[in-house]
This record gives structure tokens, sequence and C-alpha cells, in this order.
């Protein structure tokens, strides 16, 4: 087969089981397996492909059809102009992320500053911070030792690890810093009954990473329990939220009295996306 013949199995398949972007997903796998540019498969649309690459090519489009995300067949994810490895240990970062990251950028980004990235899963969030806070120092959280291991190559892919710190940890079980000025974080916030309602493609992504508990808020009570222990005074917490969760947690901020000068910002979509909260000890 050819790379034209290996496009158009893959374009057709993908159509067939309805997947989104099928074109663009196609040409992804022939860059993937290929190693050519995916705007460059007209120029070589006649190259011929060997037996084991065209198998290659094949499994992955039958993966895809039955729901793997492309990323975690390519290993790639591209978040705030970096790139990042992703496989099944860890969630594929999202725009909509992008929202609360560039929240805590605009916060800090001329100041000195120790932030916490919890539950940081790719190291996504932290990441992109150090790269884009220069004075930052970031630690990032997971309770996933795979996790940690991934966002430590991240770190180093972007070159930025040698201002970051990894600590495995459930939530703030292993977190000692008790003077952070922000913490920042994405945490599982999908209600248990609605996961099996979501798309194939996010239902293979890490269970644990998607389950907020039967009201999706379980994390955000945690947080909201604990996290002013760990922020200086007048510090911040940037919490990301699912798009009908902004009224709750905002209530389970001021319950618990340790929060003040909360406000909630909207994703490209109009969607709740971001709570921020300042810390009063």
């Amino acid at each position: 087969m050819n790379i034209k013949d290996l496009y158009n199995y893959g374009r057709d398949n993908l159509k067939q089981s309805q997947i989104e972007d099928y074109d663009l997903i196609a040409k992804l796998i022939i860059e993937h397996v290929c190693k050519i540019d995916k705007n460059s498969i007209l120029v070589h649309e006649n190259d011929e492909v060997d037996k084991e690459r065209c198998f290659v090519y094949k499994e992955s489009i039958d993966q895809i059809c039955k729901g793997k995300p492309v990323q975690y067949i390519t290993n790639k994810q591209e978040f705030m102009g970096l790139n990042f490895y992703v496989d099944e240990d860890v969630l594929i970062p999202q725009p909509d992320t992008e929202i609360v990251v560039e929240e805590v950028i605009n916060e800090y980004k001329d100041r000195e500053c120790v932030i916490l990235d919890l539950c940081t899963g790719s190291g996504a969030i932290g990441i992109s911070l150090a790269k884009y806070v220069d004075k930052s120092k970031i630690v990032a959280s997971d309770i996933s030792d795979k996790a940690i291991q991934i966002s430590k190559l991240n770190a180093e892919k972007n070159s930025v690890w040698k201002r970051m710190k990894f600590i495995e940890s459930n939530m703030f079980e292993n977190i000692d810093e008790t003077e952070f000025d922000a913490i920042v974080s994405n945490p599982p916030y999908i209600e248990t009954d609605v996961i099996d309602e979501l798309s194939i493609q996010v239902k293979n992504e890490p269970y644990m990473a998607l389950d907020g508990g039967l009201d999706g808020l379980k994390f955000y009570r945690i947080i909201a329990d604990e996290a002013w222990k760990h922020v200086k005074d007048n510090g911040k917490i940037f919490l990301e939220i699912g798009y009908n969760q902004r009224e709750a947690v905002e209530n389970i901020l001021k319950r618990n009295g340790k929060y003040v000068d909360i406000y909630s910002k909207k994703d490209l979509g109009d969607n709740d996306r971001i709570v921020v909260a300042t810390v009063r000890r």
C-alpha cells in the first residue's frame, strides 16, 4: 500500500465509525506511524509503506474506532503552546483548562512565588506555570506514582524541571509546606453516576481522575477544608470546575469561612470554568 491508500483506509473507517475530525485524525496517524508531516501527505501520497507500518496504522485506526483517544496512540497533546507526553495513566489536557492557567499567570507573572499544582496528572498546569511565570517555583503533587513519573518527564521535555518539585500525595496528605502563594487544582469533578454517560473516548481516560464522588464535589470539600492551612494569608486558590458547579463550589468555600473575594470566570464556550478565592487565616 502507498500513503494515499493508507490515508483513505483510515479516513473511511473513522468516518464509518462516526469519529469526529476523521480526516484530521487519519492524517495525524499517518504522521505518527510513517514519520511524514501531515501537511505533506499529498507530496508523498505515492510512497510505498512497508507491511509493518501498514499493520501499525490499521491497528491504530481500529483502536480509535473502538474509542481509544488519538492522543494515547500518538502520546502527544499540545497545551498552552507546549508539547506534553500523555498515555492511559493521565487525563488528556484540554483547552478549557488553559483558562485557569492564564488566570494564575496574570496574577503572578511579575512576582516571585511558590505554587502548588494539586492533582497534577500530566503536569500540564504546573509545567505551564513554570514556563510562563519566570520567578515561580512549582510543587506538583498527585496520588498516582505513574502520573508523577509522566509529569517529571514532561518537565524535562519542556526544560522547567529545575524549578519544580514532585510529591506523590493523596491530596494534602504529604504536603508539608504551609506558605504557598497559591494553590491551583483541576481535581476529579464528574459525578460518579454520570461517568457512564460520557463519550467512549473520555471513559477510556483514568477513572480515578474523573470520579468526583456522588455529587462531583468530593474533592472541592477536601480542598476547602485543607487548602487554607497551606497558603499564606492573602494567598489564592484557583480551581477548575464543571460547567454546572460554580454556585456549589462557591458555597463550599463561603461556608468554610477562610475564603474571601470569591469570583468565577467562564471559558470560551461561555461555561463557568474556574473559581478563584483569597485565603484569610
